[in-house]
């Protein structure tokens, strides 16, 4: 019997605690494989400052993704690429009144940059399409200051067009960044400028449009709202399938009396209407952000966090964004005064390979040791890692920056090469999956997986190696979630292994147990 992410489900263990500590065995995960996944399950239970404790926990239990958060989960690692005006002014936030004309990328390849990050195991790439500065990377009709005000390919030119066929030619899917801050709009006297929500016609009418007759909307928008809605319509109808649409919540260096509030409500349903499978991510109902940009989870990631909802429907934090608890008993107590749900809403870990977002030309990438740490200190802890790599003025990925990602993925292909629990037996008895690899073998890399369309239900967990006919604990930690991932500090030589839950919510059902010997 095979053991790996999709065939070790069939075999595992379904865990169901008792008195939160002790666990026995009910019926085997196989007979819950042969249900198709629906979006039945609710991602989002209501909560209650009444709630008890236990109450809080047991709801928690019952909390369960979205298919798209599921696949989303399922890409571990994925990229950014900040590039526009500030690649040329040598900014890290632009002012908004650049001169167009200074974004001339003369070697763009957008193939190469899809070379590079799939040759480095990167599975989506998200583009700034549209940073704070305003500049848009496509020939917009909403704003001039675009790549089609520039002189480069004569004003024809169009990165996202370019980007988005190149992704996809070589195997990667497509995510776009939109900045909601738009500093050029404030100069035009669009963002921030105080008008009032009311309906608006989505897309609006152009003098001269020449796009074919497609969807119309009415939703609730200030001035600014209706842009990004426009630039949103824009976007989704006319680049192909859209994958991720991502946002932050930044306001831009704009007087503090000056207050755009943004039209979440209205940016998610287009989203959700026109590109019904993209994950909205990180001001958005789907992924959330980590909390840091060091590319870190926390030792204990939890996929399902207490959230309270803010104004036009922005699901927000109902703890602080940098809280070292998310979602553990402590963390749902603490936040019952301010939760509105318990919500599944995994963790983004982003950073970039510089040391700025966008290139600047005296900084290098991190070396391969540190962005090995940061891969098990994210996807090893439950969450997706988004590294940006920064392209160049000439429109291309440094040669520096390309060799890293290249001896990045190698160095992750030895640190887990062939899974040793392939082909092996595997039993199930109360609380335990025990693996006997039929002779003795070197470990020293596990790694485990719950099966998420179950929820995330592990809160302590051993891993233990028969050793001198006795088992002996070789590595252990709280949760498991999508993906854990332990380093032993040397390496353990046995023919038996075994996973055991000594602490779960509801029932666990174990999807993954992987055991490597690092070729390094």
């Amino acid at each position: 019997m095979a053991i790996s992410r999709r065939a070790f489900v069939t075999a595992a263990a379904t865990l169901v605690a008792s008195t939160g500590t002790s666990l026995a065995l009910t019926a085997p995960a196989a007979a819950a494989e042969a249900a198709p996944f629906a979006e039945g399950p609710p991602y989002r239970i209501p909560v209650s400052p009444d709630d008890t404790a236990d109450e809080l926990v047991s709801k928690a239990s019952q909390v369960r993704p979205t298919a798209r958060q599921i696949a989303w989960q399922r890409l571990e690692r994925t990229a950014f690429l900040h590039f526009g005006v500030n690649t040329f002014t040598g900014l890290e936030w632009g002012t908004g009144d650049e001169d167009p004309d200074v974004f001339q990328p003369a070697g763009l390849d957008t193939d190469q940059w899809a070379r590079a990050l799939r040759d480095g195991g990167f599975k989506l790439a998200i583009l700034t399409v549209k940073h704070h500065d305003g500049f848009v990377l496509y020939p917009s009709r909403y704003t001039g200051h675009t790549v089609a005000s520039s002189s480069w390919q004569g004003g024809q030119g169009d990165v996202l067009r370019s980007f988005a066929d190149s992704m996809r030619r070589h195997g990667l899917k497509v995510g776009v960044y939109i900045s909601p801050a738009d500093e050029n709009q404030y100069l035009h006297g669009v963002y921030a400028n105080g008008s009032a929500r009311s309906e608006r016609t989505i897309p609006t009418p152009v003098p001269g449009d020449d796009r074919s007759d497609g969807p119309t909307f009415t939703l609730p928008a200030t001035d600014y709202g209706a842009h990004m809605l426009d630039q949103l319509y824009e976007v989704l109808t006319e680049y192909g399938t859209i994958d991720e649409v991502w946002f932050d919540g930044a306001q831009g260096r704009i007087p503090p009396d000056k207050v755009e509030t943004y039209d979440w409500d209205s940016w998610y349903t287009l989203i959700r209407t026109l590109a019904p499978d993209a994950t909205i991510a990180v001001s958005g109902p789907d992924v959330r952000w980590v909390g840091n940009e060091g590319g870190f989870a926390r030792e204990n990631e939890w996929s399902v966090v207490p959230v309270q909802e803010k104004a036009n429907g922005r699901m927000d934090f109902a703890l602080s964004y940098d809280a070292p608890d998310m979602g553990g008993r402590d963390a749902l107590v603490a936040a019952r005064p301010v939760a509105d749900h318990l919500q599944w809403w995994p963790a983004e870990a982003d950073v970039s390979i510089r040391d700025g977002w966008f290139y600047h030309a005296d900084q290098q990438p991190k070396s391969v040791q540190q962005l090995t740490d940061i891969y098990f200190g994210s996807v090893g802890r439950n969450a997706v890692l988004l590294l940006n790599v920064p392209p160049d003025k000439d429109g291309l990925l440094p040669a520096s920056d390309v060799t890293r990602l290249r001896e990045f993925r190698e160095r992750i292909d030895r640190e887990l090469p062939e899974d040793l629990a392939l082909g092996a037996r595997v039993t199930t008895s109360p609380g335990t999956v025990t693996v006997d690899l039929g002779a003795a073998r070197e470990v020293d890399r596990v790694r485990l997986a719950e099966d998420i369309r179950y929820g995330q239900q592990v809160e302590d967990f051993v891993v233990e190696a028969e050793r001198g006919g006795a088992w002996t604990r070789v590595a252990g930690a709280g949760t498991i979630g999508a993906s854990r991932i332990l380093l032993l500090s040397a390496p353990v030589r046995a023919r038996r292994w075994r996973v055991r839950v000594t602490r779960s919510r509801q029932a666990a059902t174990i999807g993954e147990f992987g055991l490597y010997r690092s070729r390094l």
